[in-house]
């Protein structure tokens, strides 16, 4: 199995849960982790938040946009303001290759209020990109360090997929 996951992370949650999975995937073949760089991105709380919140898009490096030579697309974000980060809004706009893919998104949060939001705004334009089947989880920022917790929620969620 081809994997590849792609995440933004601002402070190293999201990435930890990428790393995670990544070692998970690779018992299975081969993965590539990619993580988005914002170059516009704001040094302040507030200023991240309202991006997100009306769902703007970072401007990001170049990054690899064609999926279809991939057989799993894995997409992780953290949750600002009810949504996806900046960032991955840019990366969801140019992604091409989805049709018929499978993809798994994780996200993660502080509260947890918008996580369901996060979700249904992702899989809705990556739907629109044919995407075909979805799973997702979300772990929150108290629990990124237990790798072990994380391996658990990544083993049930993938078990669906076979």
């Amino acid at each position: 199995m081809r994997s590849i996951i792609i995440y933004y992370s601002y402070t190293g949650n999201t990435k930890k849960v990428a790393e995670a999975l990544a070692e998970y995937l690779q018992k299975k073949g081969e993965v590539n982790l990619l993580r988005l760089k914002a170059l516009d991105e704001s040094t302040s709380f507030f200023g991240q938040a309202a991006r997100a919140l009306w769902h703007k898009k970072a401007r990001i490096a170049p990054i690899e946009w064609e999926l279809s030579s991939y057989d799993l697309i894995c997409l992780g974000t953290p949750v600002w303001a009810f949504a996806p980060a900046p960032a991955i809004n840019a990366y969801l706009e140019k992604c091409s290759g989805l049709e018929g893919k499978p993809v798994l998104i994780f996200t993660t949060y502080g509260s947890g209020t918008g996580t369901k939001s996060s979700f249904n705004y992702i899989q809705d334009i990556l739907s629109k990109k044919g995407a075909k089947d979805f799973k997702r989880f979300a772990i929150q920022q108290f629990k990124v360090n237990d790798k072990e917790f994380i391996t658990k929620i990544i083993t049930e969620e993938l078990k669906l997929f076979n």
